[in-house]
This record gives C-alpha cells, structure tokens and sequence, in this order.
C-alpha cells in the first residue's frame, strides 16, 4: 500500500539509480572469470559436468549435492548454456567459472531492485540503500569473487517480504518455498513470516500461504522422487554435518568461536564431545537457537508492521548465525539484505555498517584472496574475538530494536484493519 506522502521518481534519480547498477553489473562481470574459492567452485563445476554428460536431472542426488533442487536447475540449465562442461570437470577454465558466478551475480542486482521498489515511495534513501547493498564488499566479494549461491536465496527472501507487504501473502509463501529450496540457510526466514502473515492476516490466510510454500517446495522435488532424491540430500547434508563440518565454528566469528579459538587457537574443535554432562555444543546449539527463534517469533507477531517484518527477518538469520555450531564466515549474509530496506534510521545504519566490515574482515581472514596463498588477516587471536563481539553485539542490537518495535507495534496494528499494515518499511 503506498503512503500518503510517496514522492514521485524524477527523471534524474531514475538514471542515477540505473548507472549506478550498471556499474555494479560491470563490477561482477570483471570478477566472474576470476579464480575465486577453487575448492567450491570445483566442486560446482564437477556436478554441471555429470548433468551435462551422463547422469539425468532425476538422478542428480547420487553426487554429494547439498543444495536443494532450485540449484540442481541452475546446475543442469549452466550445462546447457556453456559447452565447455562437456570436457571440463572442475573450474580451471574461467568461462566455466564465470557461469558457475552469474546467477549470484544477477541476484545481487535483483536485491538491489527489490531494495528500491520497498523504498519507492522516498526515491533518494531508495537509491542510496540500493546502491549501498549493491556495492558493499560484502555482497560482490561472495557472488562475483568466491562464487558462492548466498544472494539467491536471499533474494527470494527478500521477495516474500515484498510480496507480504503488498498483500500477496500467497506469493510469499511461494517465495520462501522457492528460497529453501535452494540451501537449508533459508530455514530461519520461515520464522518471522509466519509470525507476521499468522498476525497480520489471521489463521486461514497463513494456512494458505504455508500451503503454497509447501505445494512449491513439492513440485520442486517431482523429477527427484522416484530415485529418491529427498532422502539423499538429507543425507549429504548429514554426511557434511558430520564429517568434515562436525566443529563448533568453521572459522564464522561468533560466540562459538571464542569458545573455540580460546580453547584451541586455530585448531578447530568437534561439536559432538560432551561439553556440559551429556550436552554437546551442537546440542546446546539448537537449543539455543529454538528458543532464541521463538523469541523472534513473538516479537514479529506482536510488531505486525513492515519494520518488523524486516527486523525480525535479520534477527532471525543472525539467531541462527550466533547459536548454532557448524557455521560457515558468509552465513550471517541475509542479514544484510534485510536490514538495507531500513538503512535511513541511523541505529540500523550503524549496526549495517559494523555487521558489514566485521563479517568482511572475517572473510579475509577465513579464506586467502590468491589460490595457494595465506589470509590477508589472522582468524583466531584478537582479531577474531572482536570481530565475534561485534557481530554479536549486531544481533543483540537487532533484537533490540525489535523487541521496541514490538513495543509500539500492538497499539499501531490494533487501530487498522489486521490486513491493512502495508506501507513504507523504512520509516
């Protein structure tokens, strides 16, 4: 619903918002023949190879994928449209490599769009939001450099918030079934939604959306099910979990972190060893996490407005980030997303910023630029203990502001029809 007070877009801001994602777009096309994180892309590259050689989409789940079925189509579809995956089983040709980075690429500057649209109604912090989540490091650094899948299952995230706030909770639920579908990451952002669309909108709207995303997420998996395909992902993910990713923190600074680079160094430690009686750090993990999600969850259904929406959903993801072991460096990205819609209010900008250069400098230090080379700054130490300190003082500061919004939301939603708390997120 657009406010009473919506600003018309001049011609100067539409073409200031146009170069300004062209020269994002320029940015990620000069980036994506880059080598960028070889032992993934490698990876990528050997699973487009199978599908484009000998092996049937349906029986894609016989390799060790970890992506849901959303990836398995890009993966077949990069086959089709890039002959040299016949031949090539890893990413040593940079044309290989710059198709493995284009979709994340292409999201990128569909969240920026997205970004703009939410904000339209006030053209100038429209653009200067959308340009800022567009150009951050953060965001080229994980789709153009590492060629990593982050920014498409954030963008689908981002279009179920559009799709709610303009009364479409239907095509919401489809987006957040679009958006698991794609990496297990995007399970948080189930939390907020169905707070938000179960208070906004009432039981028999959300039972709707949840069927659509439920619906979505089925179709999906159709070509797969007869070799079973959804047994295997689960799984693959539970031979990574495991296995190779069975640690408190795969170098994400967060409070396991600290825990872990104190009592280890740079070593990793399992998160399957007893650590309080019984209770393992995984356990404890998801402990911590359900209620912590929980908490969210109040909090949004009580807020009922967009800024709720929006916070609960990067309180959702950071939640997840802080609590749970096993956490990959990039995994708090989504939070970025979903904050930039909010960047005019100064309190989200500073805790944008900080988020921004804490999860930046902790890519530097978690992986090396140059193939074969060492990390620009050290993990453990110093370094990483204050970078976890502010990424988790980000988190307590977004649920801060949720929980105020929480506050103010109940007496705001309760003087409008329960459907009718669209509006401006960015208030």
């Amino acid at each position: 619903m657009a406010s009473s007070t919506r600003q018309r877009w001049s011609r100067r801001e539409l073409v200031a918002l146009a170069i300004g994602l062209l020269g994002a777009g320029l940015l990620r096309l000069a980036l994506l023949p880059t080598v960028g994180l070889r032992d993934d892309t490698d990876q990528f590259a050997g699973w487009v190879h199978r599908l484009a050689t000998d092996l049937p989409l349906g029986q894609a789940y016989r390799m060790d994928l970890t992506f849901g079925p959303v990836m398995v189509y890009l993966f077949q579809l990069m086959g089709l449209l890039q002959p040299a995956f016949q031949a090539a089983t890893d990413a040593s040709d940079p044309a290989v490599r710059a198709v493995i980075k284009l979709p994340a690429g292409i999201a990128d500057l569909g969240i920026a769009v997205v970004v703009a649209w939410l904000l339209r109604d006030r053209p100038r912090p429209a653009i200067a939001a959308a340009l800022a989540v567009v150009f951050v490091p953060v965001t080229w650094f994980v789709s153009a450099w590492w060629g990593q899948f982050e920014a498409i299952y954030a963008l689908f995230g981002l279009l179920a918030v559009a799709a709610a706030l303009s009364g479409h909770p239907i095509w919401a639920g489809i987006a957040l079934g679009l958006a698991v579908s794609i990496k297990p990451q995007a399970l948080p952002f189930l939390v907020p939604f169905a707070a938000w669309i179960l208070a906004s909108e009432g039981w028999r709207v959300a039972g709707r959306s949840a069927l659509a995303g439920l619906a979505t997420v089925a179709i999906l998996w159709v070509p797969f099910l007869a070799d079973g395909g959804p047994g295997a992902y689960l799984r693959n993910i539970g031979a990574y979990q495991d296995g190779v990713f069975a640690v408190m923190s795969l170098r994400a600074w967060n409070p396991w972190w600290i825990l872990q680079s104190s009592a280890a160094g740079d070593a990793f430690l399992p998160d399957t060893a007893a650590l309080l009686g019984p209770l393992t750090p995984r356990m404890i993990g998801y402990g911590l996490a359900a209620v912590l999600e929980l908490g969210v969850f109040l909090l949004v259904f009580r807020a009922r407005t967009p800024r709720g929406l929006l916070l609960g959903a990067a309180a959702a993801v950071l939640v997840a980030y802080l609590a749970l072991t096993t956490m990959h460096e990039r995994y708090s990205w989504a939070a970025l997303v979903f904050l930039a819609p909010l960047l005019a209010d100064r309190r989200v900008a500073v805790a944008w910023v900080v988020l921004a250069a804490a999860t930046f400098a902790n890519y530097l230090a978690a992986i090396p630029i140059v193939a074969g080379g060492a990390p620009l700054l050290p993990i453990d130490g110093p370094l990483g203990i204050a970078g976890s300190v502010a990424i988790t003082g980000v988190g307590l500061a977004v649920v801060w502001l949720l929980a105020e919004e929480a506050r103010g939301g109940g007496s705001r939603a309760a003087s409008r029809r329960p459907n009718d708390n669209r509006g401006d997120p960015g208030r």
